[in-house]
């Protein structure tokens, strides 16, 4: 058995689910650039604490995010299973923006690209792959507009979470992205 297959102590256990809440609430607020001190007093254990439990910043943004992009995941998937293309599409713009607007480490997660090799980035390609999916349906269906493109995600969230007011905005982009 290997030091990474044997179980955490219960104290250590504790110490790494405190450091991960610590840090989901510190870059939710923050973003995935703020303090790791902040992160480790939070938590209420010292420094090198947090870097025995993670040696970088991208293990901790892992640790803390990968979480998230699970729930992404599902809200991807349930749009996917809505049997209306146009419906699915907006379901899954709706659930992701308020993600978006609730959490700025997320939307900082959402738009960095981080080692091929990280879950993080397994598992950002995974929904893009599923992103890519919803707009073709809804496309293929005659609802969504031929010339809109993933890419174009970053113009929808942008545009959306720029105002407190997100739904609103949100709906405007919506009235634009309508095939006609």
């Amino acid at each position: 058995m290997t030091v990474e297959q044997r179980p955490l102590r219960a104290d250590a256990r504790r110490n790494r689910e405190a450091l991960v809440a610590a840090a989901r609430e510190v870059f939710g607020a923050k973003g995935v650039d703020a303090p790791l001190d902040e992160i480790a007093r939070r938590a209420e254990v010292a420094i090198g604490t947090l870097y025995n439990r993670f040696p970088t910043r991208a293990d901790l943004v892992e640790a803390a995010f990968l979480p998230t992009l699970e729930e992404a995941q599902a809200v991807t998937e349930e749009a996917l299973a809505v049997a209306d293309p146009w419906d699915g599409f907006v379901l899954f713009l709706e659930r992701s923006v308020l993600m978006q607007v609730s959490d700025r480490g997320f939307t900082e997660v959402c738009s960095r690209v981080f080692d091929p090799a990280s879950g993080l980035e397994k598992a950002k390609q995974a929904n893009g792959s599923r992103m890519n999916r919803i707009i073709s349906r809804a496309q293929e269906a005659g609802a969504l507009r031929t010339d809109f493109r993933a890419e174009d995600l970053a113009i929808v969230f942008a545009a959306a979470t720029a105002t407190p007011d997100w739904r609103r905005a949100l709906g405007m982009v919506l009235d634009g992205l309508r095939a006609r």
